[in-house]
């Protein structure tokens, strides 16, 4: 069973950066065509937010709030990813977590998934 790994959360003002990292129990061999990014703010559902495709990232998606402030990417050890957020808003602050997945995802059917990492923006 692989398990993954959220890190680089924390508290930051609003139009800081934080950069998460996601890591998988297993870096030996490429398990993962995708590693998406999704967040659950208090009281709302979890939600979509990047997804990088190819052990080179070779294409990636996003959710129409990140405006091109979020950039998602691949690491050179297998089965780890990225989540840069550069001018965050206090409405970013979310329990973040990363999920992968064998096959070519966007924002559902992944099946491994990380705990989160928590993600506070301050005004």
């Amino acid at each position: 069973q692989v398990q993954l790994v959220e890190s680089g959360g924390g508290l930051v003002q609003a139009g800081g950066s934080l950069r998460l990292a996601c890591t998988a129990s297993r870096r030996t061999i490429n398990l993962f065509d995708t590693i998406g990014w999704f967040r659950q703010a208090p009281g709302k559902e979890r939600e979509f937010v990047a997804a990088v495709i190819g052990t080179g990232g070779e294409l990636t998606h996003y959710a129409d709030f990140t405006e091109g402030r979020f950039t998602a990417s691949r690491g050179k050890v297998p089965n780890t990813g990225f989540l840069q957020m550069n001018s965050l808003r206090v409405e970013d602050t979310a329990v973040y977590y990363c999920a992968g997945s064998p096959f070519q995802r966007r924002d559902r059917g992944y099946e491994y998934w990380g705990q989160g990492t928590q993600v506070t923006v301050s005004s």
